[in-house]
């Protein structure tokens, strides 16, 4: 499987913005061969949530309190992943997880996702 290192987490106030990239590492083939990518956040307390996902196709999806705020986007050949968060809310803080899989459906918070990166640190104060 690739291996997933995130990037460009931050401190910023209510308001703010902050892009997440995700880079994979590995055999062109297996990268080739992901199917399904996604960000997930996770807080103390908290379980993982699952914020947006996108397929091969590129059909994206994402948590009812991201919408219209976080774009979930990817390079052609798959190896850089993007979070684009706008809008930014201090309930948005927390543990920011890239995750990739190659399941051929159903990309979405049940799906078996193989990697995952180290998580990049986001922190949104009020």
């Amino acid at each position: 499987q690739v291996q997933l290192v995130e990037s460009g987490g931050d401190s910023v106030q209510a308001g703010g913005s902050l892009r997440l990239s995700c880079a994979a590492f590995g055999h062109t083939y297996s990268i080739y061969s992901i199917y399904c990518m996604a960000w997930f956040r996770q807080v103390p307390g908290k379980e993982r949530e699952g914020v947006a996902f996108i397929d091969r196709y590129g059909t994206t999806s994402y948590a009812d309190s991201v919408k219209n705020r976080f774009t979930i986007s990817q390079d052609n050949n798959k190896v850089n992943l993007y979070l684009q968060m706008n809008s930014l809310k201090p309930e948005d803080t927390g543990m920011y997880y890239c995750a990739a899989g190659y399941s051929g459906s159903g990309c979405h918070h049940d799906y078996p996702f193989r990697a995952w990166g180290q998580g990049t640190q986001v922190t949104v104060s009020s």
